[in-house]
């Protein structure tokens, strides 16, 4: 079994589809969401499936006597971030190599890197007259969004979709696949606690 953390900022509804799909798994726990707002309605959805949760202010996710005895309270082997919007800093990616992936609302490398997420991503994809968008899903590195592809999905756009209407296609691909991707990376790694 691996134990996994999600880290979230904000709706959490990636969050809660990861809980609920890996609720009876034998391979994967979700043993602890993280969230760097204590507002964050990702920690309302943990709680109310019984996942415990922790806030962690700039300072604390920066300091890693803080972070690493976190990790190692909750026995975590893999880190999941779903809409987390803080850099995940140096320390952490060198403790869990190739253990730490992000979900992207677009098909990188386009429309990655720093301030581009949520909203912003899917406004540019619709200036830009793009006829598909997607997700991706990838290993988190030293670099926004630079990690390694692990797996994307795509959909078509039409020129009259409007910016809700994009973000709402895009989502659709990751409460279908994400959690699938989850699994198969963890399967893949053969990560025991």
């Amino acid at each position: 079994m691996t134990n996994i953390a999600i880290f979230a900022s904000g709706s959490g509804t990636n969050c809660e589809n990861l809980i609920r799909y890996f609720k009876d798994s034998e391979l994967i726990h979700v043993a602890l969401v993280v969230s760097n707002k204590a507002d964050a309605y990702a920690l309302v959805r943990a709680e109310r499936l019984g996942v415990p949760s922790v806030v962690l202010s700039k300072s604390e996710l920066n300091t890693p006597d803080v972070v690493m005895p976190l990790m190692e309270q909750y026995r975590i082997g893999f880190i999941v971030l779903a809409g987390f919007l803080p850099i995940i800093p140096d320390f952490l990616v060198e403790a869990f190599p190739r253990r730490i992936v992000n979900i992207h609302p677009s098909l990188l490398p386009k429309y990655g890197g720093k301030g581009m997420w949520g909203h912003h991503v899917h406004e540019a994809v619709k200036a830009a007259g793009e006829t598909e968008t997607g997700m991706t899903v990838h290993y988190v590195s030293n670099v926004c969004d630079g990690g390694e592809i692990i797996a994307q999905f795509r959909t078509p756009l039409s020129p009259d979709d409007t910016v809700d209407e994009i973000a709402e296609k895009e989502h659709v691909l990751e409460m279908e696949h994400f959690p699938k991707v989850v699994e198969q990376v963890v399967r893949g790694l053969g990560i025991e606690n």
